[in-house]
């Protein structure tokens, strides 16, 4: 089975993250320098406004390079304070994003050294305050401690809980996996138990016909020979009773209703090609079924996800297999983190490879593209 590709967050949960980002930054900025002039500094643009800009644009890339933000804006308080600035928010507090956000990566066992080194430095730095009121130099460093720690353990907290997350959405992912398979396998129950029924049907009328009436004999054994397309029509009230919804409740969708499928897409708004080649009257039930589900799952998750303007289906029909190819030119793969229960790449990978195809889907210069190619059923290897 095919690897699933790179899980990549909702645009809506992207753009949640910069404009939060956006507005750390611009609080960095607006209370290190608020700080600065509530204790008298006169001139803030001699210290804390360069130094505000600097923490709060480190802050703009802080879920790319953490562990460099983090240091980085150590690396600014250290420079600020040895340049003979005095700020009474401290060495950790306007560090204090780049501390959580460098405590929910791997290489968390670093920040409490780095944040241990920049408390024994804040404490050297602020020893005059011990000569003159010892009781505000403990507050002082056990404030910053505190702090620190504070910091470490929300961001450590933060990170177990977004590997739960993740571990749940791997179970819901796996158990829309067995629900897929277990939809595949009723088709291909009520596909075969159709089929044969028909078949036997048509062979007894064959045989009882064979001496008197040759011609009705012959025409009983062509409609057993495409009895597998006629069989389509047959379960599509089949399959309904499978279901668990009322929705579930229409017809089957095969590959008479591809057109229709691409003509609702064009009117959503996404200029749809639909290229063929082969005979699609040929292909059996269950290989229609699946191509019809990845061609609209596709289409339906690019429209949803991908922000593209352009796609192109290209279906390949021949004697032993269907490749199907769906591509856009799409910014981001289709069938993310949000796509709904069935649907998506998982639900499309599962469906192929039950019936022993072979599903790819990745980025492509332009955009993104889906591909499967599916075995006919009774084809030889």
């Amino acid at each position: 089975m095919a690897a699933l590709p790179p899980r990549r967050e909702p645009a809506p949960v992207r753009h949640i993250a910069r404009i939060t980002d956006l507005t750390l930054a611009a609080l960095t900025l607006v209370f290190f320098v608020a700080v600065a002039l509530a204790t008298g500094v006169y001139d803030p643009w001699q210290g804390p406004i360069p130094l505000g800009l600097f923490l709060g644009a480190l802050l703009l890339v802080r879920r790319r390079w953490p562990m460099t933000v983090l240091l980085l804006s150590i690396g600014g308080i250290t420079v600020y304070h040895l340049t003979g600035h005095w700020s009474p928010a401290g060495w950790i507090w306007p560090a204090a994003v780049a501390y959580f956000t460098a405590a929910t990566t791997p290489r968390v066992r670093w920040v409490p050294a780095l944040g241990l080194a920049q408390l024994v430095y804040s404490a050297v730095d602020a020893r005059w305050i011990l000569d003159r009121n010892p009781v505000r130099y403990l507050i002082h460093v056990a404030g910053e401690g505190l702090l620190l720690a504070v910091l470490v353990a929300a961001g450590l907290t933060y990170a177990a809980a977004m590997r739960w997350r993740e571990r749940l959405r791997d179970t819901d992912s796996r158990a829309r996996a067995a629900e897929e398979r277990l939809r595949v396998s009723h088709e291909v129950h009520d596909v075969i138990a159709h089929t044969l029924a028909v078949v036997g049907v048509q062979l007894n009328v064959a045989a009882d016909a064979l001496e008197e009436d040759p011609a009705a004999a012959a025409a009983a054994l062509r409609l057993a020979k495409n009895v597998r397309n006629q069989a389509m029509a047959d379960l599509r009230s089949l399959v309904t009773v499978l279901r668990d919804d009322f929705a579930g409740t229409a017809p089957q969708a095969d590959l008479a209703s591809l057109d229709t499928l691409i003509a609702d897409t064009r009117a959503a708004g996404l200029e749809v090609t639909l290229d063929e080649h082969g005979d699609r009257a040929a292909v059996p039930a269950i290989t229609a079924i699946a191509v019809h589900r990845i061609v609209q799952e596709s289409l339906a998750n690019t429209l949803k996800h991908a922000g593209a303007s352009k796609a192109e289906v290209t279906i390949g029909y021949r004697p032993r297999s269907v490749t199907v190819k769906i591509t856009d030119n799409g910014r981001r793969p289709p069938g993310g983190a949000d796509a709904t229960e069935g649907h998506g790449l998982t639900g499309m990978r599962e469906r192929v490879s039950a019936l022993g195809g072979e599903f790819t889907a990745g980025p492509v210069p332009g955009g993104f593209a889906v591909r499967a190619d599916i075995p006919v059923a009774g084809s030889a290897a």
